[in-house]
């Protein structure tokens, strides 16, 4: 499958603190013609075209370890100036109010509100191959067949979606969602945030051009 872009490549910045496969996504985000650094830099971090946040492990170690670097700070910055930011699995989780793991709760950044609590199927984690529903509209699942799948590795996820817009001018967030035992978010295009619980990285020909379709928007 054949990706591209425009004419000058973006610049995207993997956010590595220590809490993601930094590599996977970096070798996925050069398959679409980016300029791709892993760093915790911060002028680096807050000056790319993109910032991709990936997230692996708990929810509160996640926290901690972005604090830690400064990420919330500059996930906050950029998010402040209409500047794009995408996070990814437990990276997108921690976007969300807080997050619930063995009955212990940690904040997130807020971006959104919602709890992160355990799945609510049979089979726990959520290991495999999923297809998703997107919303009509959606730049990230542009080009994709209803039926594309994608790969999900995960036991927590948000399960209501409680941001409403009542403002007119304001554009209403587009979330996709995915079923495992009940429905959960699984995506989640909100101005200049976007984010998957599943992994774009990993989820072959699909995942490629989802990616690619993010770095079309920057």
């Amino acid at each position: 499958m054949e990706l591209t872009t425009g004419s000058a490549a973006r610049k995207v910045v993997v956010f590595d603190y220590g809490f993601g496969n930094v590599r996977s996504a970096e070798r996925a985000l050069a398959r679409t013609g980016a300029e791709v650094e892993i760093t915790r830099d911060f002028d680096a971090a807050m000056n790319a075209d993109g910032l991709l946040v990936p997230g692996v492990g708990a929810f509160a170690a996640c926290m901690r370890g972005l604090k830690e670097a400064r990420g919330d700070w500059i996930i906050d910055r950029r998010l402040s100036g209409g500047r794009p930011v995408m996070g990814i699995c437990v990276g997108m989780q921690i976007l969300f109010a807080r997050g619930i793991e063995h009955g212990v709760e940690a904040e997130g950044l807020d971006e959104w509100p919602g709890t992160v609590a355990p799945l609510e199927a049979d089979v726990v984690p959520h290991m495999g191959w999923n297809t998703v529903e997107a919303p009509a509209g959606s730049e990230l699942f542009a080009g994709l067949d209803a039926g594309a799948r994608f790969y999900f590795v995960h036991s927590y996820a948000v399960h209501d979606w409680r941001l409403e817009t009542h403002n007119a001018v304001l554009h209403a967030p587009k979330v996709t969602w995915a079923t495992h035992g009940r429905p959960f978010v699984a995506a989640v295009e909100n101005g200049a945030l976007w984010a998957t619980q599943f992994h774009p990285e990993k989820s072959g020909d699909a995942g490629a051009q989802l990616l690619n379709n993010w770095i079309g928007t920057l």
